[in-house]
Order: C-alpha cells, then structure tokens, then sequence
C-alpha cells in the first residue's frame, strides 16, 4: 500500500534527491518527478523574482490531503514539496515525486498532485519584473 512520505512547504531550497529518495520502493518501478522552476520570462515579460507566500497551516492541510488522495488513487508513494519567500529564475519552486507499480500510473500521479496543488492550495505568487509587479493567479496576471 502507498503511503505520504512528505508534506512540505518551507523557505529553504528544495533537494528534489531528498524527495525521490523517500518515495523509492522495491514494489514500485516508475517513479516520476515534477518539477517547478522560476523562469525569466512569463508572457514576454521579464521576470526579476518571484515572492511566493502561504496560509501555512491551510496549506500544508490541503497539500497533505491531495497526496492522501493520490497514494490511495495510484498505490504510490508520494512526496511534496513547495517553497515560499523570495525565488529568482532557476530556482526550484515546487516539486512533486510519485512512484508507482509502473509509469502510466507515476506519470497520472505526480500530474494529478501538481495540477491540484496548483489549483487547490493557498499559495500565491507575485511577480516582479521591469513592467512592475502583479500578484499572479493561474497564468493571469491581477
């Protein structure tokens, strides 16, 4: 049976090694890793850095309840990750491992936990750049 190796939102750098590491499992052959960068540019602007903040404890709830979903959905072990604070392009800002008995489940998996996280959790992210700063909901800039 699956199970939640780890639940986490902090604001020291992700170790994805760390992440993949908890979720292995002599039962499981596919694991797969999502991973969420900063990038430079969002829509042709620029981008300087993002500030990411949370509801803590909201947070953590919600991301521990999606990852009970999808141990349970896919029999998988799985880990997450999100950062909050200041992030520069190429930092690592979300990441989410899954491992499965075989990859089209660790691929439906880790897509299902970072869509869900996307949209279900209180996280939220503002961006900075040459054309100012807006608060960023989905890929829409408020």
């Amino acid at each position: 049976m699956g199970a939640v190796k780890a639940v986490v939102l902090s604001q020291e750098p992700i170790v994805m090694s760390e992440l993949n590491d908890l979720v292995k499992d002599v039962r499981y052959g596919g694991v797969v890793t999502f991973t969420g960068e900063v990038r430079a540019i969002t829509a042709d602007l620029d981008t300087s850095k993002l500030e990411y903040e949370a509801h803590a404890s909201m947070a953590i709830a919600q991301m521990t309840k999606i990852a009970e979903e999808a141990a349970a959905r896919w029999d998988a072990n799985v880990a997450v990750s999100h950062r909050i604070g200041e992030l520069l392009p190429g930092d690592i800002a979300v990441v989410c491992v899954a491992a499965c008995a075989h990859r089209g489940e660790a691929f439906e998996c880790c897509r299902f936990l970072i869509d869900r996280i996307k949209e279900d959790v209180p996280i939220w992210k503002k961006e900075f750049g040459s054309s100012g700063e807006a608060w960023i909901e989905g890929t829409t800039r408020k």
